[in-house]
């Protein structure tokens, strides 16, 4: 008996009433989710925009865009008395550059110039070797370049002259477009830096020789970057053409290194007991440590070859076993490669994504410079020179900055995830492939932006939680190397390799919770259980997958870097001197990983996405009439192939069933149980 329908509802909400638990429901119903976490992630983000406004309002940024001296002055402005620091609140309205009296002299661990700073109005443009080359400078072009107690007409004469005068010579230097601050055009002085900074290279001649190459090689480098991004393209839509070749490949390579390995432990195994018992007379009367040596080594093969054949005897019986979940993997890369070809704009995501975050991380980059001059006037106790820090609780908005930059970076890459699943769920839940919207792409952005930003800052804050940790861990690894006891290094590491694991586990976890948000429109807590039901079911076709693909998305990421390298020895082939091939192939080489890591980890996303929607699909839908299969064609073609497979398996089962009840049926007829 149907239910009756209510004045004021409809036929969904009467089916939500007869549920007795929640099924997936693909592309029904659409509303925010996880709202709290999104206003939660707003705060956090208004947070980080007051500590730009906070550097802006106190003077940081302009201390950084225009410098400040040795005295706490800002350039190119009319300054105020700091208290206890002798020739602060000077005007320097026409003074706008710094010129730094020692520009060579680097502190290298604390990456600062450790020299006395002025604010000067015009760059030395030419050398000067005297201290009256130095007045000549002053009284023509009005700029002094010593300390500002010293009169410019003075110098030659002063004692002072030598520590608060330039260093001499003066090397030429430029001002900086931006940041006001007067550079060598020379830059040899910085020698010492370089040097800390590229400790590999012993001769000077060799670096000059590679920094050459890649000059002389940028256009070169320049196209193979631009080949490496082609070719990534290519291979996403091609893939699917060559997974299984690659599948089967990398299948009987495994199966035969295997046997081929366990076929050399145990003939090596034999080959040395028959050398043994040739030899035994030999070795009786040479005494009894080289037959204790000959007998353990036998052992030692005969525990090598044993272990070799259980584990292929494991391996073979996984594959055996396996060979339908394999044809799943293939079969998914197949309908991944139709996807890019029916939803092209999946492509630009690792641009926009990368683009989203180059100017997140150039923002925070800059807001943490206005944070290294903001704060209280200090001065520096070694040096004398006047420093600002931030001091009391003020000095814990480095801290949230920090933290800013690991949770707004994994939201970024958790709204790729989320645009890529939205846009995947259309495609597979869309039965009629013509009838797609025009643009799914923008469709999920639009739908991420509406109703799911609260979704993605709560599975970006669980990896951030896990990040930081792990980061802290790591800084303080490095801190304590060559200090802590070799227990204290192995429980570093032991803590660093579980946060890792886990990590990885939760952003796993997350992209398929994700996909379920983009399903059927819950919060992530829920999105995340449904989600994981789903694998657990399916424990061995993920496994398969995970293995099997990423191992073929590997060998693309291999096959994209070795052809762009190939390409890169080909055209470099014309410089006759070898060493200047190193920097331009390395180049190429890691941005060519880069490139296709980027481009074949969203097709990673794609193909788990689909697994998903197909495991949903198989346990909702039987192919019958009212719950017809929404998967495609190849998908189609590897159910029906598993069920044929299974009814002749069912078979077998009835007929072994059916002879043992013959059997049954026969046994009282045997002979001497009938009556006479």
């Amino acid at each position: 008996m149907e239910p009756k329908r209510l004045s004021t509802g409809s036929p969904r909400v009467i089916l939500r009433i007869k549920r007795t638990k929640r099924e997936w429901r693909p592309l029904e119903d659409r509303s925010c989710t996880d709202l709290p976490w999104f206003l939660l992630f707003t705060v956090f983000c208004v947070g980080m925009g007051s500590i730009c406004g906070f550097t802006v309002v106190t003077g940081g940024a302009a201390r950084l865009v225009f410098g400040y001296d040795s005295y706490g002055n800002t350039c190119g402005q009319r300054n105020e008395q700091i208290e206890g620091v002798r020739l602060s609140g000077l005007d320097h309205t026409d003074r706008k550059y710094v010129f730094f009296l020692d520009p060579c002299n680097i502190d290298i661990v604390q990456r600062k110039i450790r020299s006395l700073a002025v604010c000067v109005s015009l760059c030395p443009s030419e050398e000067m070797r005297t201290y009256q080359d130095l007045k000549s400078f002053a009284m023509v072009n009005g700029s002094e370049l010593c300390s500002y107690e010293l009169a410019g007409h003075k110098y030659p004469s002063l004692p002072e002259r030598f520590e608060k005068c330039p260093k001499l010579p003066v090397p030429p230097s430029k001002a900086l477009p931006v940041f006001n601050r007067c550079t060598p055009v020379d830059i040899s002085c910085y020698a010492k830096f370089a040097e800390a900074v590229v400790t590999f290279v012993s001769d000077n001649s060799v670096l000059h020789r590679l920094i050459a190459g890649v000059m002389a090689s940028k256009e070169i480098i320049i196209g193979l970057c631009l080949l490496a991004l082609v070719l990534s393209m290519i291979l996403m839509v091609i893939i699917r053409y060559i997974s299984a070749v690659l599948v089967w490949i990398l299948t009987a390579l495994v199966v035969l290194g295997s046997l081929a390995g366990t076929s050399v432990l145990w003939w090596l195994y034999i080959d040395h007991r028959l050398y043994a018992n040739d030899t035994v007379s030999k070795v009786a009367k040479e005494g009894k440590e080289e037959a204790e040596l000959s007998r353990d080594s036998s052992q030692a093969l005969l525990v090598y070859a044993i272990a070799a054949t259980v584990f292929t005897v494991i391996l073979l019986l996984l594959m055996l076993f396996m060979r339908k979940r394999v044809a799943l993997t293939i079969a998914l890369f197949h309908v991944a490669g139709k996807v890019f070809i029916h939803l092209p704009l999946l492509t630009l995501q690792p641009f926009c994504t990368f683009l989203a975050l180059l100017l997140f991380w150039l923002y925070w980059l800059l807001v943490l410079l206005f944070l290294g001059t903001t704060g209280n006037p200090v001065q520096n106790v070694e040096t004398g020179l006047t420093e600002f820090r931030l001091t009391g609780p003020l000095q814990y908005l480095t801290w949230y900055h920090a933290v800013g930059l690991v949770w707004i970076s994994e939201f970024i890459l958790a709204c790729q995830q989320m645009t890529v699943a939205g846009a995947v769920v259309t495609y597979y839940f869309t039965r009629d492939k013509n009838r797609l919207p025009v643009t799914p792409i923008l469709s999920s952005v639009l739908r991420l932006v509406r109703y799911h930003l609260g979704t993605v800052a709560k599975g970006s804050f669980i990896i951030t939680l896990v990040k930081i940790p792990r980061l802290v861990l790591m800084y303080i690894h490095n801190q304590l190397k060559g200090k802590e006891n070799a227990c204290a290094r192995c429980m570093l590491k032991t803590c660093i390799c579980c946060l890792w694991c886990l990590e990885k586990c939760l952003n796993y976890l997350n992209q398929n919770a994700y996909a379920a948000t983009a399903i059927n429109s819950t919060g992530f807590c829920t999105s995340a259980r449904d989600a994981f039901v789903i694998l657990v079911e399916n424990a061995l076709r993920v496994a398969a997958i995970n293995a099997v693909g990423d191992f073929v998305l590997f060998l693309g990421k291999v096959l994209i870097v070795t052809c762009t390298a190939f390409a890169g020895v080909l055209l470099l082939n014309y410089q006759r001197d070898y060493t200047e091939w190193l920097l331009p192939l390395i180049i190429v080489c890691l941005f060519a990983f880069l490139v296709a890591h980027c481009f074949l980890s969203i097709f990673e996303i794609v193909v788990d996405v689909l697994f998903l929607c197909f495991a949903i699909d198989t346990k909702y839908n039987d192919g019958t009439p009212g719950k017809e299969f929404y998967m495609d064609k190849a998908l189609m073609e590897f159910v029906e192939s598993s069920r044929r497979l299974e009814r002749v398996v069912e078979r077998g089962r009835s007929r072994a069933k059916e002879v043992v009840s013959e059997g049954a049926e026969m046994k009282p007829m045997a002979p001497g149980t009938s009556s006479a």
